[in-house]
């Protein structure tokens, strides 16, 4: 059971609207994730990816996903979603530029952390992080796989699109850990009131 079905279940609040409200929401938070950059080194960071684990984590592996799909399909129909945009293109010429492969990515990001939270691996530190890990490496399959038609397959794509970025996925993970056995650990606490 996922954070949020154990909040809905508590105020009996799962209904057809409600979930098309969440991945709204959801798809909202991935467009804010993307135009936020914390500094950071050696490249700043988005939150994107947290955003994504996130609402796999809190929302399951169905409505997460569909929360960034919906966030996907926004940014294809020409709403300048995503990151750089509109500066750097829009629609379709954006999503099949070098960066195509981790905007499919985050969907991935999302079910997989979803499928980690119906097993309850958000509940505990230690496996919140391990998921965050598993399902913010997910996003680097169909990434690396796209960015190697533009750059080649070698070292070469791995200074450009993994090396960099590792250690930030490493933080968010971190948070990951730290937020959602917390917020789990708020909502039990609620039920012995």
């Amino acid at each position: 059971m996922t954070l949020f079905d154990t909040i809905s279940t508590k105020r009996r609040s799962s209904t057809l609207a409600m979930n098309l409200l969440l991945v709204l929401a959801g798809s909202l938070l991935m467009i804010i994730a993307t135009k936020v950059q914390v500094p950071f080194y050696p490249v700043p960071m988005s939150m994107q990816t947290l955003v994504a684990i996130g609402l796999g984590l809190a929302l399951g592996p169905v409505r997460g996903t569909a929360a960034v799909l919906l966030y996907l399909a926004q940014g294809a129909g020409g709403l300048p979603v995503f990151a750089g945009t509109p500066q750097q293109g829009i629609g379709f010429a954006y999503m099949m530029g070098p960066t195509g492969g981790y905007l499919l990515g985050f969907a991935l990001a999302a079910f997989v952390a979803g499928l980690f939270a119906r097993f309850g691996f958000d509940r505990n530190p230690v496996t919140a992080m391990g998921a965050a890990l598993v399902a913010g490496g997910v996003v680097y399959l169909p990434g690396l796989a796209w960015l190697g038609l533009f750059t080649g397959y070698g070292e070469t794509l791995l200074a450009a699109g993994l090396y960099p970025f590792l250690l930030g996925d490493v933080v968010k993970a971190l948070l990951a850990a730290l937020i959602f056995p917390a917020v789990w650990k708020w909502v039990k606490g609620g039920e012995a009131r």
